[in-house]
């Protein structure tokens, strides 16, 4: 058995939860959001809280893996259309800078031209300065992924540092070659 699908997911007021046998869908005034159920697993509703059990269905290993999967991605769910998730990002180097086209995100860092990021649907994108990007939305997957895809576009590298990164990330820096 999985310890994180053991603990119950208590559901916030203004929050409901619609569990069916193929899907649970998690609702609120920010959104709306689906996940599919495996046959390893089941969930309820039980007095303000989802509690999810495995079925017993397949392999032992696989159904305490699913079990666990299903219980953080009710959470994140929930967490989600309750607070949201935000990932910020700052580009370090000189004249490498950010714009907004319509919705795309146009970055100009070191290429001779520049890049275009669009957004997915649920995705909000702010620029707080030519050189910060602030990353909103409810579904954790698609705020997180859309996030990477941004940094992938020049991550930062070791010997100048130069490159898009997270606000937090700290980046290992190199020294360069010395003549002895």
């Amino acid at each position: 058995m999985s310890r994180i699908g053991n603990k119950p997911v208590s559901i916030p007021s203004g929050v409901t939860v619609d569990v069916s046998a193929l899907e649970v869908k998690v609702q609120s005034s920010k959104g709306n959001l689906q996940f599919p159920l495996f046959p390893e697993v089941t969930a309820e509703v039980v007095e303000n809280e989802v509690i999810v059990t495995a079925t017993g269905r397949g392999s032992s290993k696989k159904a305490s893996a699913l079990h666990g999967l299903v219980r953080a991605h009710i959470a994140n769910m929930v967490e989600g259309v309750t607070n949201g998730y935000k990932k910020e990002l700052e580009i370090q180097g000189v004249g490498w800078n950010c714009k907004m086209a319509g919705s795309d995100l146009e970055l100009s860092v070191g290429f001779c031209h520049t890049v275009k990021v669009t957004p997915p649907e649920g995705v909000n994108v702010e620029l707080k300065s030519p050189t910060e990007i602030i990353i909103t939305g409810i579904d954790k997957h698609a705020v997180g992924q859309y996030a990477a895809n941004v940094r992938r576009v020049r991550p930062p590298e070791p010997y100048k540092g130069k490159g898009i990164r997270y606000i937090d990330e700290h980046v290992r820096r190199k020294s360069g070659k010395s003549l002895a």
